[in-house]
């Protein structure tokens, strides 16, 4: 799992001409533009584009124009991946919408959000319980995706689904295929879940 110094280090060496470190980079930032992407072409756009592309041309620009990434951070670093997939992600919109935006059916991803530490703007609706929160708050982003990663396809989705999307319970169930009460249940399960494995690393 990628922690904060692991990815200074990289981009110190990649910086220096070290083609390993370069490549290990973007190898280990691959599943969060894979979240990225994922959660900026959901819905109607997700008929038109798939996520893989949009990751595939996102670190194909990073990648050609590393030397004009400015920053040493993983903060800094994935704000950049972010920022270029959010400009790729707006050209596909263009794209197939000839031009005209229709903002209301754009979904972004990383909204402000009120607790600037939650990671990718993954936090608790109003009303959840504060141990979702705790769960996912101060941890790194990259740390928090490979930890999805180790959930079932269930547990990641409802936390994709209720946390990253921020749909209300009914939908959840709904996409799930699930009551309402299965799906809370789900979640908090899930949530239960990602914190243990948080804790653990």
């Amino acid at each position: 799992m990628a922690d904060l110094t692991g990815i200074t280090e990289l981009i110190e060496k990649a910086r220096a001409g070290d083609a390993g470190a370069l490549d290990e980079l973007f190898a280990r930032c691959r599943p969060y533009l894979g979240l990225a992407a994922r959660n900026r072409v959901e819905g109607w756009l997700r008929a038109k584009v798939d996520a893989s592309d949009l990751v595939q041309q996102t670190m194909m620009e990073a990648y050609r124009g590393f030397q004009r990434f400015e920053g040493a951070t993983e903060g800094e670093w994935l704000a950049w991946l972010k920022r270029i997939l959010e400009h790729n992600a707006a050209d596909f919109v263009r794209h197939y919408q000839g031009g005209k935006r229709h903002v209301g059916k754009e979904i972004v991803l990383d909204r402000p959000a009120e607790d600037s530490q939650a990671p990718m703007g993954i936090q608790p609706s109003a009303g959840d319980d504060s141990p979702s929160q705790a769960a996912i708050k101060g941890e790194s982003e990259l740390q928090l995706v490979a930890a999805l990663q180790q959930l079932t396809d269930d547990h990641r989705e409802v936390i994709v689904l209720r946390n990253l999307q921020r749909l209300p319970f009914d939908e959840v169930a709904a996409r799930m295929g699930r009551t309402r009460p299965a799906a809370q249940m789900l979640w908090m399960r899930a949530i239960q879940k990602l914190q243990a494995i948080m804790t653990e690393k």
